[in-house]
C-alpha cells in the first residue's frame, strides 16, 4: 500500500509542478494560445494522483497486490503515462517556442504520444483484470 500512496503522491507533485511549468512558461514566452501543456497538468493529476488513489482504497478492500499480475500492471501503467506526459511537455514546448519540426518530426511525437496512450490503455485492461479475479477471489 505504501508503494500505492507514494506512486498518487508523486504524481500530484509531478502535476502541481507542470502546472506552475505550464502557466510561467507561457506567460514568460508571451505566449497567448493554446498548448498541449495544459495537458500534462491533467494528465497527471487524474490519470497519476487520483488513479492511484482509487487503486489505493479498491487494493485495501480485494487485496490486488497479491495477484501475480499486479506489478507488471504498475509498470505497464506508469511507463505509459510517463511516455505520455513528456511527449506532452515536448510538443507543447516547440508550440510555445515556435519551433518549426518537419513532418516526420511531428509524426514522431504524435506516434509516440501514441505509444504512451497504448500502454496506458493496456494498463487499466490489466488493472480491470485483476480487480475482477480479486473480487471472484473475495466473493469465493
Amino acid at each position: 500500500m505504501k508503494k500505492l500512496i507514494n506512486l498518487s503522491f508523486i504524481y500530484g507533485i509531478l502535476a502541481m509542478i507542470s502546472g506552475v511549468f505550464y502557466r510561467e512558461f507561457t506567460k514568460f514566452n508571451d505566449f497567448t494560445g493554446r498548448t498541449s501543456l495544459s495537458f500534462t497538468h491533467t494528465h497527471l493529476f487524474v490519470l497519476g494522483m487520483f488513479f492511484f488513489l482509487i487503486v489505493l482504497l479498491v487494493d485495501k478492500e480485494f487485496k490486488l497486490r497479491e495477484h501475480k499480475n499486479f506489478n507488471k500492471f504498475l509498470v505497464v501503467y506508469n511507463f505509459g503515462l510517463i511516455v505520455t506526459a513528456i511527449t506532452f511537455v515536448w510538443r507543447g514546448v516547440t508550440e510555445v517556442l515556435k519551433i518549426q519540426l518537419s513532418s516526420a518530426l511531428t509524426a514522431s511525437i504524435s506516434g509516440i504520444a501514441g505509444i504512451g496512450h497504448l500502454f496506458i490503455a493496456i494498463g487499466v485492461i490489466m488493472f480491470f483484470l485483476i480487480l475482477k479475479k480479486s473480487v471472484e477471489k473475495v466473493e469465493a
